[in-house]
């Protein structure tokens, strides 16, 4: 069986390398396809076909992807997180020096000093008391978000001499192993902000994150305090930002989202969203990307899936796989197993997983399946998918 991938951004050839040509027909105008392979284009208002089975996100955040509509459609949305950790937390890291030695005021400053060396030199000598730093040992780093950027961060951040302040309330065991013991818990948000002298945001943005650093918590912030967001725009309260700088309460505010209020301001650093922007990230992305969509094509396996549980399924030698996607309400197994057994298929394996109102299952049936009891299968009410892989 040939699968057939459409790309709607230039993928790295590194990933694509990791879908060979004997099984997978790949190109940016492609019919029928059996999965997209995406970056940042927006498919909000893309006409996805019928034909689609997933989409595989080359970075982390699926703003720009229909994750929920694509759910009710049975359709896994993969990403790549952690892929561009290290991109954005080298980024993070020169963020911080950035501004606590006023690195961006004070270049703009001796770029626009006149006259010849002396009188430049004059100038700088006059002028430079005005971007007098700080230095980072012993500041305490509020690390919001202990995924895969934010671990790192943190570590590296702990290396610097920083003392380190985190808080995630849904830290997973993989990231809590990789983190460093001498990071301390943050009781909330509040005591965190309260006690951190630089705060860096790594959260995904939802109806929770939006906002997350406004007035009140910066007003919790000690003075001369920085805020970084390499994360999502509208996680920093822009207005209150400029209001905290403005009043001389925060030092500096860095992002990496250009915006007419903020980029013009003395205070403010504004990079143009290149967090992942390096080529071993966008390398690690577009591998972990096709390497996930594969095993779901070839295997029904879900890794790194936003929008359906993790399921992983060793194949059982001598049997057909079904792969279905359903919404998680009772007796859904039982009936799909009814099915199996009224065609005398026996289940040589079966799994299970739920996350919200969907849930995934994995069953490997002795033989092999007929079709029609796959139609029979996805007549189901409440099945949103199935097809034998």
């Amino acid at each position: 069986m040939t699968f057939r991938i459409q790309t709607l951004n230039n993928i790295s050839v590194k990933g694509l390398e990791r879908l060979p040509r004997d099984r997978y027909e790949i190109a940016s105008d492609i019919a029928r396809p059996d999965a997209i392979l995406v970056r940042s284009a927006d498919m909000h208002a893309l006409a996805i076909p019928a034909s689609v089975l997933a989409v595989g996100r080359a970075g982390a955040g699926v703003n720009n992807i229909p994750v929920a509509a694509l759910a009710k459609r049975g359709i896994p949305v993969f990403n790549a997180p952690g892929a561009n950790a290290n991109a954005v937390k080298e980024l993070v890291i020169a963020g911080m020096l950035l501004a606590a030695r006023n690195v961006c005021s004070a270049w703009d400053f001796a770029r626009r000093a006149n006259g010849d060396d002396k009188a430049i030199d004059e100038t700088v000598e006059k002028g430079k008391k005005q971007f007098v730093g700080f230095e980072l040992p012993g500041r305490t780093l509020g690390v919001v978000g202990l995924g895969a950027i934010g671990v790192e961060v943190a570590n590296s951040a702990l290396a610097l001499g920083m003392r380190v302040l985190g808080y995630d309330p849904q830290i997973t065991v993989q990231r809590a192993w990789q983190l460093s013991s001498s990071v301390e818990q943050a009781l909330s948000l509040d005591d965190l902000f309260a006690r951190a002298d630089i705060v860096s945001v790594h959260v995904p943005l939802n109806d929770q994150t939006r906002g997350l650093v406004s007035a009140s918590r910066l007003a919790l912030m000690k003075a001369g305090g920085v805020v970084l967001n390499f994360a999502r725009a509208p996680i920093v309260d822009d207005a209150a930002v400029l209001a905290s700088l403005d009043a001389g309460h925060l030092h500096a505010y860095v992002c990496d989202f250009p915006k007419n209020v903020l980029k013009d301001h003395p205070k403010v650093v504004t990079l143009p969203h290149l967090g992942a922007s390096t080529g071993e990230a966008e390398e690690n992305c577009a591998v972990m990307a096709a390497e996930t969509v594969r095993d779901f094509l070839e295997n029904g396996n879900l890794r790194n899936c936003v929008n359906f549980p993790e399921a992983v399924l060793a194949r059982t030698p001598g049997t057909a796989r079904l792969a279905i996607a359903n919404s998680n309400v009772p007796n859904m197994v039982g009936q799909i197993s009814t099915c199996l057994a009224a065609a005398k298929l026996n289940i040589a394996d079966l799994l299970n997983k739920s996350r919200g109102e969907f849930a995934y299952t994995l069953i490997d049936a002795d033989g092999s399946i007929p079709a029609s009891v796959v139609e029979q299968i996805r007549a189901i009410d409440g099945v949103l998918s199935a097809r034998v892989v």
